[in-house]
């Protein structure tokens, strides 16, 4: 089940990245992600910003594209961008479990 909200450590976690660089992509993509606050002040990540950080992650880090250049492949391409990113998020996966596999052997 998943949850409504993660913490920026978790979402964090989850890209494998510093807290300090999803802030700063978040503040870089204001008319793709919104974070709700919580009553503290902090930021609360919807399954949906997870999955737009995911897409910014494969773009700047997978595909080598400044901020500016994933924004705008973000703004017009956005199915495609998640295909691809989805598609990637697969096969490490896969890869992963090859190598349990081949470890195990």
């Amino acid at each position: 089940m998943e949850k409504l909200y993660y913490s920026i450590g978790e979402v964090a976690a989850a890209l494998n990245e510093n807290v300090s660089l999803v802030r700063f992509w978040t503040e870089s993509f204001p008319k793709l992600l919104k974070p709700v606050r919580n009553a503290k002040g902090n930021r609360m990540y919807t399954a949906e910003d997870l999955e737009i950080l995911k897409q910014i992650h494969f773009l700047v880090r997978g595909c080598g594209l400044t901020l500016e250049g994933a924004y705008k492949k973000l703004l017009t391409e956005r199915g495609k961008v998640s295909k691809a990113s989805r598609m990637m998020e697969i096969l490490q996966e896969l890869r992963d479990e090859l190598t349990d596999v081949r470890r195990n052997l």
